[in-house]
């Protein structure tokens, strides 16, 4: 996936969780939508690593060290879910067929993980 189509889907991404959360510009403001755009474009780095190394744990152990950073910042795994599957529906319509799939499942197996990781602290 090239650079610019990755900055496009994580510019429509952000747009989209802060259209659905209104919230968010009060909570963080442009800083904040910055930060979701720039972390998007983190997400598809490491889904093209671990695509690259054919090792979907490089894309959970970033999932796993991602959770801790943002809950610490009182973002909830909730967001990183919606996140997440926003990302897989930009990829279900820009990647090429086969880092299309091994995305798909990086982000589903992540979405797991963390709804996973939801129930066990009662969320």
């Amino acid at each position: 996936m090239n650079q610019a189509l990755k900055k496009q889907i994580a510019k429509s991404t952000a747009n989209q969780i802060y259209e659905a959360y209104p919230f968010l510009w009060d909570r963080f403001g442009e800083r904040g939508f910055e930060h979701t755009e720039k972390d998007n474009l983190h997400h598809l780095d490491h889904l093209e690593t671990a695509y690259d190394l054919n090792d979907k744990q490089v894309f959970l152990d970033y999932t796993i060290w991602l959770e801790k950073v943002l809950t610490s910042r009182n973002v909830g795994a909730d967001l990183i879910i919606d996140n997440f599957e926003r990302l897989i529906g930009f990829i279900e319509a820009e990647a090429e067929q086969k880092e299309k799939e091994f995305m798909q499942q990086c982000l589903q197996e992540a979405n797991d993980l963390l709804k996973g990781s939801n129930l066990k602290k009662g969320g």
